[in-house]
């Protein structure tokens, strides 16, 4: 699902992407700014179409919604709400369950983080990055908030050398999971196209 990483359903293309757009940022003076959604330039990148979104289950989203309003302190059935809305690429309606959900459990630093990957989907770059910062501010060692943190930064602000620090901590905090691989592999594939991005020794983890 998209809301687990903006880039593990399109990580080759979407490092190849990242890696092209800092060499053609550099060659074309302005460069070509990427608009999310992130996987949108990625897929028509390789030439085949963006899969379609699952279909949203509409009985089931009613249901959940009056389980929602029968239970006004039930933070869980508001995030199921949410994801589903998400997945099928609905983001304003996921926006409001998971900014419902974090009313009753600001401390949720997935449901924080997905709100901020929901933000990025619907170009609210600026959101995103204050939603991503609270997370940080839960959990500052939150491998897939700094790995995602990166990529808003990069796609969303152009801020090469802000994701490479972001990257760095995901690796720093923890190498071996898919999101410390991602990071690494975002950090190898930038530092090969632009080695000035970032320096080379990665960062202590936040609140080390």
């Amino acid at each position: 699902m998209q809301r687990e990483s903006l880039v593990f359903a399109v990580s080759g293309v979407f490092f190849g992407l990242l890696v092209g757009w800092i060499i053609g940022s550099q060659q074309g003076g302005s460069g070509s700014r990427l608009k999310a959604p992130a996987a949108a330039p990625a897929a028509q990148s390789t030439a085949t179409a963006n899969p379609s979104p699952p279909p949203l289950d509409e009985n089931r989203t009613r249901a959940l919604s009056a389980q929602a309003e029968a239970n006004p302190k039930d933070a869980a059935v508001r995030v199921v709400l949410a994801n589903l809305y998400f997945d099928a690429e609905r983001y304003a309606e996921a926006i409001r369950w998971y900014e419902d959900a974090l009313k009753i459990d600001p401390k949720n630093v997935n449901a924080s983080t997905d709100l901020g990957i929901a933000f990025y989907y619907s170009s609210q770059i600026d959101r995103a990055l204050q939603q991503l910062d609270y997370s940080l501010s839960v959990d500052p060692k939150h491998a897939k908030t700094l790995l995602n943190q990166g990529i808003v930064r990069a796609f969303g602000k152009q801020d090469l050398d802000g994701a490479a620090k972001s990257w760095e901590q995901a690796v720093a905090i923890s190498p071996a999971s898919q999101e410390g691989r991602a990071a690494r592999q975002a950090l190898d594939n930038m530092r090969s196209a632009h080695p000035g991005v970032g320096g080379d020794a990665p960062a202590k983890p936040p609140g080390s």
